[in-house]
């Protein structure tokens, strides 16, 4: 029998694809610069697309649920137009979340953030005179409060966030008119995706299976669904994890008397979102805005109290939300986060965990794949010599 694949897929596309990947290897060696230049120029015309495709992804599993509660309900219409009536609910919903988010928690942050720079160097000097403890400790004054303080003092708040900074800020990344658009255009995309995703999914899979082989196509079912489930229960756990963690953590510093309460849960919040460099530099941040507004005891304490919630929501809580943790060593998780801060800053920290995640149940398949090939040829071998 004629072997028809390569790697899983059907013999004339594996050649097309390595024609494809010389082609683009030479023009990169060629013109690099101009291929780097329309690169840019391709992800800028793909970008409102893919923001609607993240959109629609977050926004999936509610809308599902939503739909699916409708359509056990006896009413024909309900059931008829269950999935337009859930992804409308869900944006009603989501458009309410950003109101109240921009009118109740952003005015609380902006003022936190605004009385915390103008009183930052007073907040320092009461801590040095006020603190004999730490008048002996020069290390701790020269190498740790007063840069803290030094950096402080020199972010202009204010000129940082006025209108025309904002509107300069928009239109040398791509135009304030072209974000705009660019944000209608992501929020219809995200619209039409949700209430096509059946179609789209169906001509994804008819494509698959028309391109590669039985096992190509079986690989591609496989790590679609796992890179599907680890990435929307990573996200959507994370989110809801950092929310949850924000509310306690405020909760606990305003029961406390800490200065700033909400904007320092919300910075813990924040950072939680990043696997264990988030969370310790967010206590840290923390710690050291406590200690210049209420002194070293409620700073103690305040970070003992921070430290216990963190262990309760490691163990207890984010469990429970996350209902089956990513199955990789703190080991891996670590550098993921390392070399995804480091190409690709925030946004690569925080995508890191999943994406090698993914990359190791494709490498732990590869490898006992190959394992058992070899094992089948020794014991083969081990019977011809018998």
């Amino acid at each position: 029998m004629k072997k028809e694949k390569i790697l899983g897929t059907k013999r004339w596309l594996y050649w097309v694809s390595i024609g494809v990947v010389l082609i683009v290897i030479y023009k990169l060696l060629d013109n690099f610069s101009g291929i780097g230049n329309w690169m840019d120029n391709l992800f800028s015309v793909l970008a409102p697309f893919l923001e609607g495709i993240l959109i629609a992804y977050i926004l999936l599993m509610p809308c599902k649920k939503i739909e699916n509660f409708l359509v056990k309900r006896k009413s024909k219409f309900l059931s008829k137009h269950a999935r337009g009536i859930s992804i409308t609910f869900v944006y009603i919903i989501v458009l309410v979340l950003i109101a109240l988010f921009m009118n109740v928690i952003i005015p609380t942050l902006v003022t936190s953030i605004k009385d915390l720079i103008s009183n930052v160097q007073n907040y320092y000097n009461a801590v040095i005179s006020d603190s004999p403890d730490l008048s002996i400790t020069p290390f701790i004054q020269e190498n740790i409060l007063k840069p803290v303080v030094d950096w402080i003092q020199n972010v202009d708040f204010e000129s940082m966030f006025t209108f025309e900074k904002i509107k300069e800020y928009l239109s040398s990344a791509m135009g304030f008119i072209k974000g705009i658009v660019n944000i209608f255009i992501a929020i219809i995309c995200s619209v039409y995706i949700l209430a096509q995703r059946t179609r789209i999914v169906r001509f994804l899979n008819r494509f698959a299976k028309a391109v590669l082989t039985q096992k190509g196509y079986e690989r591609f079912n496989k790590y679609f669904a796992s890179g599907n489930a680890i990435f929307f229960r990573y996200l959507s756990s994370q989110m809801l994890d950092g929310i949850v963690v924000a509310i306690l953590t405020s909760i606990a510093m305003s029961i406390l008397g800490v200065k700033y309460s909400v904007l320092l849960g919300t910075l813990i919040g924040i950072s939680n979102l990043i696997p264990y460099f988030g969370a310790i530099f967010g206590v840290a941040i923390a710690i050291i805005i406590t200690l210049l507004t209420g002194g070293w005891q409620q700073a103690l304490i305040m970070g003992i109290v921070v430290i216990i919630l963190q262990q309760i929501d490691a163990n207890l809580i984010n469990p429970r939300i996350t209902s089956s943790s990513l199955k990789v060593s703190p080991l891996l998780i670590m550098f993921a986060v390392t070399v995804g801060g480091a190409y690709f800053g925030i946004l690569g920290m925080f995508l890191a965990a999943p994406i090698f995640t993914l990359i190791k149940v494709i490498v732990d398949d590869f490898v006992n794949e190959r394992n058992e090939i070899k094992e089948k040829k020794e014991i083969e071998l081990q019977k011809e010599k018998i």
